[in-house]
């Protein structure tokens, strides 16, 4: 984030917090992981499937430091931060593995630790290091780092970008009744309660509207409209973007006026704090999305998924981080953008579901002319929910893969209970991610995109050992992200 974005306060205030971690990094080495991602991607599940894994043995034969045998204890501790909230990981894994339903998906910050005990892999560094790193999990919504870029927009360029934007496809018919009521709006009246209200309700419904599975929009800000939390109902929630006027200094005590104040009050109350205290602080983070949904609702799910990633990694400073970065500004020295749901494909399309998303991440980049350097991507399935199979059809063998649709899912014409297991053929995504965007980019809105399943599936059984442990949680490729995200650590 931009230096500009801060006042002097707040750089001071984040290079004193830097300072403390970094000292009690010297006893006690610490990596600081944000999980985040956006509507509906699984971070909960995430950080679940991630320590289930690492507790209980899981099989991780892309992460060096198990694979090689070198980490020799794994436990729970009492996270560093008594004032955030801890992430629930035993009310989660037991939803997933003993209930077999998916757990909440994430309205607030948390945070957990867990602690690995390991020997180094270089006889130097076995001299110096206790052997010993933290990970600090901070879990939030990906609407609040969605909130990051207001940072640097006033009232004015907000509500030109937002109004333009809800004039555009699909949005143009959701924020109709919203857009109508905005543009009856006299913005030089009197500030009125009642009409800033009804502005933000209606605004806010709008945004709600196109956060739904049938439409699967990702560009939402401001986040806490769709997810209040304590403050509903506060001045700092109850504004909405407005026609500008053609003056620029707004009239004392207008409805502008006042709208203009509790925007700034927004950022104030909800942005900064988030940024400062939790967004300044990490080292690493992975941002999850669910391409797959996006591909499914059509070309401006698609394209919408593309204009949010461009204003999240908008948010990420990647570098190295050292004593004088920590002190000036800590930096975030590795991203990943992981795609969910990669059981949901046959194996045969992982690979290709890397390349669409790692289409979607470098035209992102290149907007924003940012270099990639610290930035992966990947395809993954924190939990994996189906096994693969073939079927015969026609004398010709297709790819299936098979699993328990959640109580309520329909296939054709058959509902489903939540513990008939069935067998669906996947789809294919294209091989060439390029030919694709080009019919996206075409302006065709009827254009043709991949028909893969969206078919929601129960988590699966876990059987016992003989001693009644519960076997890990199967996953694809949950420990190449731990070797992009700490794996460097434990060297």
């Amino acid at each position: 984030m931009p230096p500009s974005l801060t006042s002097f306060s707040d750089d001071a205030r984040i290079a004193l917090d830097n300072l403390a971690d970094r000292a009690s990094g010297l006893i006690n080495p610490t990596v600081r992981l944000g999980v985040t991602g956006l509507s509906r991607s699984g971070k909960t599940v995430f950080i679940s499937s991630l320590v289930h894994n690492l507790l209980h043995g899981g099989r991780l034969p892309l992460f060096e430091p198990v694979q090689s045998g070198r980490v020799s204890a794994v436990r729970l501790e009492h996270q560093p931060d008594d004032a955030v909230p801890r992430f629930q990981y035993e009310d989660h894994i037991r939803s997933l593995v003993k209930d077999r339903v998916w757990p909440d998906s994430t309205r607030a910050i948390s945070e957990l630790r867990i602690t690995l005990e390991y020997q180094s892999a270089s006889a130097w560094n076995r001299l110096f290091s206790p052997g010993r790193l933290s990970i600090d999990i901070v879990d939030y919504p990906g609407e609040w780092l969605l909130d990051l870029p207001l940072l640097g927009k006033d009232f004015r360029a907000f509500s030109e970008e937002t109004i333009a934007l809800a004039g555009t496809g699909i949005r143009a018919e959701l924020s109709r009744d919203w857009l109508a009521l905005t543009h009856a709006t006299d913005v030089n009246a009197s500030a009125d309660e009642m009409r800033a209200r009804d502005l933000a309700t209606s605004f806010a419904d709008y945004l709600k509207a196109c956060k739904v599975d049938e439409r699967s929009l990702s560009t939402l800000p401001p986040g806490r409209f769709l997810l209040p939390g304590d403050l509903d109902g506060s001045p700092a929630l109850t504004f909405a973007p407005l026609t500008p006027p053609p003056e620029a200094k707004p009239q004392k005590g207008s409805l502008w006026a006042m709208m203009e104040r509790r925007y700034e009050a927004y950022k104030s109350v909800v942005v900064k704090p988030f940024f400062r205290e939790h967004f300044a602080r990490l080292d690493r983070q992975i941002v999850l999305v669910d391409a797959l949904q996006a591909i499914n609702r059509g070309p401006e799910a698609v394209q919408d998924l593309e204009r949010a990633l461009t204003d999240v990694l908008a948010c990420f400073r990647p570098g190295t981080n050292s004593w004088l970065s920590s002190l000036l500004g800590r930096r975030i020295d590795r991203v990943l953008v992981a795609a969910t749901k990669a059981d949901h494909l046959h194996h045969e399309s992982h690979d290709r579901l890397d390349a669409l998303t790692r289409r979607l991440v470098d035209r992102a980049v290149h907007r924003i002319g940012m270099a990639g350097a610290g930035i992966d991507v990947m395809a993954l399935a924190s939990v994996r929910a189906t096994r693969e199979a073939t079927v015969k059809r026609d004398g010709h063998e297709l790819p299936v893969i098979v699993g328990t649709p959640m109580e309520g899912e329909t296939i054709g014409a058959e509902c489903f209970d939540g513990l008939k297991k069935t067998a669906i053929f996947p789809g294919d995504l294209p091989e060439d991610p390029e030919s694709l965007f080009e019919r996206i980019e075409s302006g065709d809105r009827d254009v043709a995109l991949p028909d893969v399943s969206v078919v929601r599936f129960r988590p699966p059984h876990l059987e016992e050992t003989g001693g009644g442990i519960k076997l890990s949680v199967p996953h694809i490729r949950l420990d190449r992200a731990m070797q992009f995200l700490f794996g460097d650590r434990l060297a």
